[in-house]
């Protein structure tokens, strides 16, 4: 399996518009950041959490000629404004496009593209989506997705764990219930928004104390605001804990990938 960060940006991407701090005008390409999601690509399957509005972008980046299955971790506006491109994957391949959430995301993306679900524009040019409700884990094409609760500020939301890698992105607090499902993982993907606090996300430090106690074989961190440059911050971070970037590559494949 391969990981592909598709963006690791804040919900304002950076650079942020009308911003003219260090990290907005940086010419180092670490520091560009389209909003947050993750591509995984295996067994010729493509899967991806979270359509931003960037989706359409960061695929035509990629290079993406097939899209699988979208699997949503909540549906705040750049994690969701991105889901009418994936029509043109349906076009193709000519197969409705599974998309999976929990009850409450479900009930959101169908209010908001009810268009799709309803199928009335009599012209064409509408995506078929499968949807499909979270309700514990669950298997795309073989491989494992285990659901982690966590919350963003005060809306529950989900992080995803496969194999022995997990995405957590967009959350404030994690459940105690949850921490055992971080656990003796190779890979962990956290929000880590900026130093200062927040009251819906991670901060770096609150971050770097998690990956501390799980103590992961290596940690990145996504969701990045336009305070924390690329360079300056990996500079103050343990070895082997990275800022991400849009486009970084992750190998995942080994004994418990599956």
């Amino acid at each position: 399996m391969t990981l592909t960060f598709l963006g690791t940006g804040t919900s304002t991407g950076v650079p942020t518009l009308a911003c003219s701090c260090p990290v907005c005008r940086s010419p180092d390409p670490h520091d560009k950041r389209t909003r947050p999601s993750v591509m995984l690509e295996f067994d010729g399957r493509v899967i991806v959490i979270d359509t931003t509005p960037d989706f359409r972008q960061q695929a035509l980046r990629e290079g993406m000629s097939r899209l699988d299955a979208v699997v949503f971790t909540h549906t705040h506006a750049d994690h969701v404004f991105g889901l009418d491109d994936v029509r043109v994957f349906y076009f193709r391949q000519q197969v409705p496009i599974p998309v999976y959430a929990n009850a409450d995301s479900m009930e959101s993306i169908r209010r908001i593209y009810q268009y799709i679900f309803d199928q009335s524009y009599p012209y064409g040019g509408i995506a078929k989506l499968d949807p499909h409700v979270i309700e514990g884990s669950f298997k795309l094409w073989g491989k494992k997705m285990i659901p982690l609760p966590v919350m963003h500020g005060n809306l529950p939301v989900l992080g995803f764990r496969f194999g022995s890698s997990a995405y957590v992105t967009d959350f404030s607090t994690i459940p105690d219930s949850t921490i055992p499902l971080l656990e003796n993982l190779d890979v962990l993907i956290l929000d880590a928004l900026r130093h200062t606090p927040h009251p819906a996300h991670s901060n770096l430090q609150q971050s770097l104390a998690l990956v501390e106690r799980l103590k992961p074989r290596q940690a990145f961190f996504t969701h990045i605001a336009h305070e924390l440059g690329y360079e300056k911050t990996n500079a103050m971070l343990p070895p082997h804990v990275r800022l991400a970037y849009d486009g970084l590559k992750l190998d995942l494949s080994g004994p418990d990938s599956h």
